[in-house]
């Protein structure tokens, strides 16, 4: 039996001995507690002399917006801060070793660094947690948000690249008592912001760069981290949806050359053109900034274009107005012809009225009248027939007179006329050789300043 009983002890003895280890054991040898105010209340260093270092990194998630109007840039960003507590220490050998541990962020003091360009709080979930090493290194890791304000340049909307810049440093420590350095130089940033990057919309992410900047306020000089964000634009829907409409509509006024001047549908045709582009400014207006360093080069392409429409829809109407005025003396003329006609026939009725008279007076003597009481009469007769006949003569000159003076109203009505016309297809023609010439020449030169 004894000899049972002392195998037993010596096969069981490696694990009777074994340690058993949890967080708490290292939490009660630190003796961390939230009433604990040691930890949390003051900058976690022995000696006050002595600055707090502390490493960041920031890695782009995702572009969330970019708002022109508002000047506004919102990205989803991934900001881990590294720093020593000094008051944090234990020997991982005694704790089965137990290298790293995690407490609650209200636990600790954290580093007070906040984002100067932010302008609404972030009300993305936080991390509610932190990792603690044993040898004192603090590790928050945290994904933010980010509605920040940018200087935006849309000098070349929509073929614009943008640079945002987002500057980290604390806003009670000096350089003196807390200093800022990046964990990851440009080219590193920038390469795990791709490998992360979930989504970017319109915008294509370009480079990522960091930069250390200090600056002098209040006799204390404090220092900041500036990460910028280089983005480019998508162009493509901005293209389809407003730059291709504004050149077809362009097209449009260029085609309506074609159609003829004298009827009203040019005249109406231009007109509903030059309200489509002003519902596409109406809509450009929507999109670009009140206040920019430069006149956006789409809004120059618009209003260019929206004057040579105009200028377009001027000269058609002058061009109406020449060959209405062709119309109005092409009917006066007729209407001049058609009284002369009327009154023509009027004084032949008339002629033709007093020629019977004369007959009938002839024709009413009795049978039973003599020969000599006869003659007379009818030599009376015959005067009174001269006399008619030199009077119609009288009216037929006149009457020739009168369509001569209409016929050369008629000749020099219809040379004024054709001068109408003829100064109206030159001006027409022209224009037409004038429009296209600075519709081409513009449309080389914005597009070769997008190029650019």
């Amino acid at each position: 039996m004894r000899v049972a009983v002392v195998v037993l002890l010596f096969l069981t003895d490696g694990a009777l001995c074994k340690k058993v280890c949890s967080y708490q054991d290292v939490v009660d040898y630190l003796n961390l507690t939230r009433d604990n105010s040691v930890y949390k209340l003051t900058r976690p260093v022995l000696d006050y002399t002595h600055p707090t270092t502390v490493e960041l990194d920031i890695l782009l998630y995702a572009i969330l917006a970019v708002i022109e109007k508002t000047q506004t840039f919102i990205p989803f960003i991934w900001a881990t801060m590294m720093w020593n507590n000094e008051r944090i220490s234990w020997d991982p050998a005694q704790f089965c070793g137990i290298t790293k541990i995690s407490v609650p962020r209200d636990m600790l003091w954290k580093p007070d660094l906040f984002i100067y360009e932010m302008i609404q709080k972030d009300d993305s979930p936080q991390n509610p947690y932190m990792i603690v090493s044993y040898d004192g290194t603090v590790i928050s890791e945290e994904d933010m948000k980010v509605v920040s304000t940018c200087k935006m340049d849309v000098h070349k909307f929509p073929f614009d690249t943008q640079k945002c810049n987002i500057s980290v440093g604390s806003a009670v420590h000096s350089v003196d008592e807390l200093r800022i350095y990046p964990s990851s130089n440009s080219s590193r940033a920038t390469q795990f912001s791709r490998e992360v990057m979930k989504t970017q919309g319109e915008w294509e992410f370009l480079h990522l760069s960091v930069a250390s900047y200090n600056f002098t306020f209040d006799s204390k000089q404090w220092e900041q981290l500036i990460y910028t964000f280089t983005m480019k634009r998508r162009p493509l829907l901005h293209v389809i949806n407003f730059l291709l409409p504004i050149l077809f509509f362009l097209c449009l006024d260029l085609a309506s050359y074609f159609i003829s001047d004298h009827r009203g549908e040019k005249l109406g045709f231009k007109v509903t053109v030059l309200l489509a582009i002003s519902v596409l400014l109406l809509i450009l207006n929507d999109i670009l900034p009140s206040m920019s360093n430069k006149t956006p080069l789409i809004a120059t392409y618009c209003i260019v274009i929206f004057a040579l429409m105009l200028l377009s829809l001027l000269e058609t109407i002058f061009v109406t107005y020449l060959m209405e005025k062709d119309s109005q003396s092409k009917l006066r003329i007729g209407d001049d012809w058609e009284d002369k006609q009327e009154k023509v026939k009027i004084d032949n009725s008339n002629t033709e009225d007093k020629r019977p008279t004369g007959c009938s007076c002839i024709c009413k003597v009795p049978d039973g009248e003599k020969q000599h009481e006869l003659l007379p009469v009818a030599e009376e007769v015959d005067s009174i027939m001269q006399t008619g006949e030199s009077h119609v003569l009288l009216l037929i000159l006149e009457e020739l007179k009168e369509l001569q003076k209409t016929a050369n109203l008629h000749v020099s009505c219809r040379e004024e006329a054709r001068r109408s016309y003829h100064w109206a297809t030159r001006i027409n023609r022209a224009f037409f050789i004038f429009y296209l010439v600075v519709v081409s020449t513009f449309l080389s030169l914005i597009f070769m300043e997008w190029n650019s």
